[in-house]
Parts: C-alpha cells; sequence; structure tokens
C-alpha cells in the first residue's frame, strides 16, 4: 500500500518536555509515516533554555513567535520572526527565550525520521555571531531572495544545500486571496505547517483544510497543490527531505481527483 498523507492539528498537547518550561510537539516524523525529514514546534515559556545538545544530523530553527537566542558554540545570535538558523550535525547548540514575559514558539526541521539529541556539558566563551565563521548559516527573513512559483504568491528560500544544509531544505510560501501552486509532486517527502490564514490541500482527490500551525505531511511521489480560498493571505513554511527543492508538474486532474494516481 502507497504511503498516505498525514494532518497534524497545531494546537494540542506537547509530546515531550526536554527542559523545564520547554514543550515540543511533533509535526510529522517517523512514527507519522515521514521519512527523510522530522518537523517540530518547540513553545519556550518566559526565560525557558534548551541546554546546549547536538543532534547527529541537520537541524533548522526557524523562529515563529517571539524572539529567541540561539547560542552555537558560545557563537550568540539572535532569531526574530521567520529568521533562519541552520546547524551542522555535531554542533553543540542551545536555545532560550530571551523574553521574561512572552512565550517564544520556534519551528524546527530535522534531516532525519528520528532525531536524536546528545547533552555537552562542554563550557563555551561568548562572541558575537556576525562576525563568526563557523559552519553554521543564518538567513535573515528580511534579506532572503523573494521569487515567486505562479501568480500571487512569493516564496523565500531559508535553508539549502547551497546555504549549507544536509539533507533537508525549506522556506516560507506567501498565497493571495484566489492565488495556488499547480499540481506537483516531490521525489522526497515533504511538510508543510501553515503559520498565517487558511489553506486548502489537495493531495490526490482528497482536500484537507489547515490553519493556525496545522501541518501536513505529504509523501515522496504523491501529487499535491495548496490553494488561498479564503479573503485574506495566507502562509506556509515548507520543508522537503532533501537538499535542493525538486518540483515535478502534473496535470490538475491528480490532485483534484479527475485523474486516478
Amino acid at each position: 500500500m502507497p504511503r498516505l498523507e498525514t494532518l497534524t492539528p497545531g494546537h494540542g498537547p506537547p509530546s515531550f518536555e526536554p527542559a523545564p518550561g520547554v514543550e515540543i510537539r511533533m509535526l510529522a516524523n517517523g512514527s507519522l509515516g515521514a521519512k527523510g525529514l522530522t518537523t517540530a514546534m518547540a513553545r519556550f515559556h518566559a526565560i525557558a533554555e534548551l541546554p546546549y545538545h547536538t543532534h547527529p544530523c541537520s537541524e533548522v530553527i526557524i523562529a515563529l513567535e517571539g524572539q529567541a537566542e540561539v547560542l552555537v558554540e558560545g557563537r550568540q545570535y539572535l532569531l526574530k520572526q521567520f529568521d533562519a538558523i541552520h546547524i551542522p550535525a555535531q554542533v553543540a547548540h542551545s536555545v532560550r527565550n530571551i523574553s521574561g514575559t512572552n512565550e517564544a514558539l520556534l519551528h524546527s526541521s530535522f534531516a532525519t525520521e528520528m532525531p536524536t539529541r546528545i547533552p555537552v556539558l562542554t563550557s563555551f566563551k561568548l562572541t558575537d555571531g556576525a562576525a563568526s565563521t563557523g559552519p553554521e548559516k543564518i538567513i535573515r527573513f528580511h534579506e532572503a531572495h523573494r521569487y515567486e512559483l505562479s501568480s500571487g504568491t512569493s516564496f523565500r528560500d531559508l535553508f539549502a544545500r547551497r546555504f549549507g544544509a544536509q539533507g533537508i531544505c525549506g522556506g516560507y510560501g506567501l498565497f493571495e486571496p484566489g492565488a495556488s501552486l499547480p499540481c506537483h509532486y516531490h521525489g522526497f517527502d515533504e511538510s508543510i505547517t501553515i503559520v498565517a490564514g487558511t489553506a486548502m490541500c489537495q493531495v490526490a482527490g482528497q482536500e484537507y483544510e489547515a490553519a493556525h500551525y496545522d501541518t501536513v505531511c505529504i509523501p515522496e511521489g504523491r501529487p499535491h497543490r495548496f490553494l488561498n480560498r479564503s479573503d485574506k493571505p495566507m502562509a506556509m513554511i515548507w520543508v522537503y527531505a532533501g537538499d535542493e527543492p525538486d518540483r515535478t508538474l502534473v496535470d490538475p486532474g491528480y490532485c483534484d481527483g479527475r485523474l486516478p494516481t
């Protein structure tokens, strides 16, 4: 049987709490049927901190709400909304919410369907990440190149092989009212988290409505498209289990169900 898409609600109880005041909600991973990637949301309560650790794969952190400080072997970065930082495998890093009153919400992507976290006890000297020559890469949202995939859309790539990521790529997509992408498929799994407005997702004849950080995970080779049928803008964070974006366009009938898959 072919693997089918999954829809994970954006709001609900956390999957686990790796540190006091830090709540992780899994959006897509091996337990939910994904291959080659994991996406999750991390909610940091005021001043909460996830201490230094490493992963055996690439990780990308994107700020959704609030601001977060990311330390990479002592190199200090402040993430504002939709800024993205890629941290290579085995590179020690920590994350904390710098606000004493407000929560911070972060989106994380991993280049594996079963990520692990290894604590690091080493102390690092604090330095300004702006002057860093370290292996991590930060993409500021306001500086990211914007491009159009179809009329009424605006996309920004925030991580990919060309920016140093391995095994995952992704970014931000904005859809004006009435906008949509052509029906297409990928050669790898994709996770799409709706970060603003309401999206309609067509997958091989099925339709799903997603909003408020709901996440659709679509297996490789499965035809799909996203549409904005509302009167307000819709935006997403998309993540592929591949180094660079790859899309194969197909007849729209494969998305809306007029043609069999």
